[in-house]
């Protein structure tokens, strides 16, 4: 048995949960993947026995969307679509009640081949320094006060790219820079990264004129320069992040059907890019004497990406591939060989966590599996039903317990 705090309670536990010192008034998770974009959940430690069940908690109706909850101060914030409107909530992480609400219209509606993703945001919202940032379905970035609601301004690039979001809508997730925050705008045929003022919405630099895909960018610092890495619907590229300057690129362009959509992944100053039928690459930008090039250490068609973004555990990938209609897979990050696969017809997404020596991997079918983080085999530890809809929403950890977002709902379960 072990003692943890939770709030201001003792709690004392008979299955051998050893959690962190964190209790779940105390988790921060501000975006998308956590505080640097990559999935790990520094706050968590599993259990030396994982429960049977789960606990539910509260769950609340929030709508419809993909975008994964945010939690900071006790506070949970869910984007999501109700009837004709987005709908930004915050709600009182140990009870579900609501704080404030605010709505914008939007009037968006998914094209041919996307119906069944439905009309809400499919992009999740960056907190920083008290601001919510979110971006809206049809590609304009509002800022909210986090304490209050109060809309501090908004950015639409609608007059300057003839549709300013790709064919199925803006996925992108906004990623913050010290005090700017970075998407990039427009539409299939032409668009930009940009930077904004994130206190004013000003314009600080614009980049290129690619057009825009699913994809999310990253910041990470590769040979001591700090850069914003873009996948877009052309290349992926690295642009210095205080000037703006465009620093190499990658071509990998979008055709056909196969979509440009999961994030990469940054390890170990290599950049592992999967695409829809275009399998996985190991990339590693180098600099000399000044100029930049990119590096392909690696690449390997047995895998491919389709929508699901893959998460590092020590020197391992771990991922969900399209092939054999969905499987999880794991690889060498080095070498670029495949470890293993597991069984097909899995599903047609997964959204993964990575903590000390598991993965945490939550299917589109509302299943959430817990298996270890090795390179020998499929092993699964644990596995919940934690919804009966779709959950396409990343999850997100607390102390002892975890939010799902599912087709409607947002649900707090325990682990208690």
């Amino acid at each position: 048995m072990k003692l943890f705090l939770q709030g201001p309670r003792l709690v004392l536990l008979a299955v051998g949960f050893s959690c962190s010192l964190l209790s779940a008034s105390d988790v921060v998770w501000p975006g998308f993947l956590g505080p640097k974009r990559d999935g790990w959940v520094s706050h968590f430690q599993p259990p030396a026995a994982w429960p049977k069940s789960l606990s539910k908690v509260w769950q609340i109706e929030v709508g419809t969307g993909y975008g994964s909850p945010l939690v900071d101060n006790n506070r949970v914030y869910q984007h999501a679509r109700q009837g004709m409107d987005e709908v930004l909530r915050c709600v009182d992480l140990a009870t579900g009640k609501e704080v404030w609400k605010q709505t914008h219209a939007v009037p968006f509606k998914a094209s041919s081949g996307g119906e069944r993703h439905g009309n809400g945001p499919k992009s999740t919202p960056i907190l920083a320094d008290g601001r919510i940032f979110t971006m809206s379905s049809l590609g304009d970035i509002s800022a909210w006060d986090a304490e209050t609601g109060e809309l501090l301004w908004r950015s639409d690039y609608g007059k300057r790219f003839s549709q300013n979001h790709p064919n199925w809508g803006a996925s992108t997730s906004p990623v913050i820079d010290g005090d700017h925050v970075v998407a990039h705008f427009g539409n299939d045929d032409e668009g930009a990264l940009i930077a904004l003022d994130a206190k004013t919405g000003e314009e600080v630099w614009s980049q290129g004129n690619d057009g825009a895909a699913y994809s999310s960018p990253l910041v990470v610092e590769i040979h001591g320069v700090r850069q914003i890495v873009d996948w877009n619907h052309r290349a992926l590229v690295g642009v210095d992040s205080r000037s703006g300057e465009a620093l190499w690129e990658f071509p990998l362009p979008q055709f056909t059907s196969n979509q440009n959509m999961p994030t990469p992944t940054f390890h170990n100053g290599r950049i592992l890019l999967g695409g829809e039928n275009r399998g996985i690459y190991g990339l590693e930008p180098e600099l000399h004497e000044g100029k930049w090039a990119v590096k392909e250490r690696w690449f390997q068609k047995d895998v491919a990406l389709d929508m699901s973004t893959a998460v590092i555990n020590g020197d391992l990938l771990f991922g969900f591939s399209h092939y054999k209609a969905g499987q999880l897979f794991c690889l060498d990050t080095e070498t670029g060989e495949v470890l293993w696969r597991g069984p097909g017809r899995t599903g047609a997404n997964v959204a993964f966590l990575s903590i000390p020596d598991h993965v945490i991997a939550l299917f589109d079918g509302g299943r959430l599996q817990v298996i270890k983080a090795t390179g020998k085999g499929l092993e699964e530890v644990a596995s919940y039903r934690v919804a009966d809809s779709e959950t396409w929403a990343p999850p997100v950890l607390l102390g002892t317990g975890l939010l799902i977002k599912d087709q409607q709902s947002l649900t707090r379960w325990s682990f208690e």
